[in-house]
């Protein structure tokens, strides 16, 4: 098969995945804490030639990094006295070694702050209990109910953010050691997603026209080595 088509289809499934990952950055677009997602690829020459010890100088394109923006979003007023937005760097710890910067926080049935996927928020003594009144966050994340302190939120900063694993529900994971980060808790404000979504609608636009720009190369090419075999079959 002509060399060509392999320099083709791997350009144009990267561009799908590029697709798929702008159609789930815009679909989180109104998903509080959201990071946009990112995909970089690397291009490499084909093998050389065993007799001429040559390269054909054809390239071939596969996908580099799968990462994640850690830039922030900007803050929405909620008025909500569990809610809370990370002003710089830094995550929420919860338990089970996971974090996040959702701060739509709850209390739960036990009196427990949690996430709103259920997962409990960490303080300097294990999980924070909150009993019934009125609750405030202060900005060094202090807690206190109805004036008095009940626990410390627990707000963790790493040194290599492409150590934290993904997961689902804007959780991340990592093995990495962190650190007391220096930020501050905003109460009653949520972080938006940092998707932008006009710069993520023109990047879809450039990536459909480099799809379609592949898929007719692949046509083209498939066509001429058709009509190639068909001249040589007639000889």
């Amino acid at each position: 098969m002509n060399k060509g088509i392999y320099i083709a289809v791997s350009g144009s499934v990267l561009k799908q995945l590029e697709l798929e990952m702008i159609a789930q950055n815009l679909a989180n677009a109104d998903t509080t804490g959201y990071k946009r997602q990112l995909l970089s690829f690397k291009d490499y020459l084909l093998g050389t030639d065993p007799f001429t010890s040559s390269t054909d100088m054809k390239i071939m394109s596969s996908l580099s990094y799968v990462g994640t923006d850690f830039s922030m979003g900007s803050f929405i007023k909620t008025g909500n006295s569990l809610d809370v937005a990370i002003d710089g760097r830094g995550f929420i710890a919860l338990e089970g070694g996971l974090y996040t910067r959702k701060g739509n926080l709850k209390r739960d049935s036990e009196g427990y702050l949690i996430t709103d996927n259920g997962r409990r928020v960490l303080g300097d003594n294990g999980p924070i209990i909150l009993p019934e009144g009125r609750v405030e966050i202060r900005d060094n994340a202090e807690v206190l109910v109805n004036g008095l302190p009940v626990g410390t939120i627990k707000v963790v900063d790493f040194k290599d953010y492409t150590k934290l694993e993904r997961l689902p529900n804007g959780v991340y994971r990592t093995s990495e050691e962190g650190f007391e980060a220096e930020a501050f808790l905003r109460q009653g404000y949520l972080e938006s997603s940092n998707v932008d979504v006009v710069v993520e609608m023109v990047r879809m636009i450039e990536t459909l026209r480099e799809f379609e720009a592949f898929q007719k190369v692949i046509q083209t090419l498939d066509e001429a080595a058709a009509k190639v075999n068909n001249e040589l079959g007639s000889v």
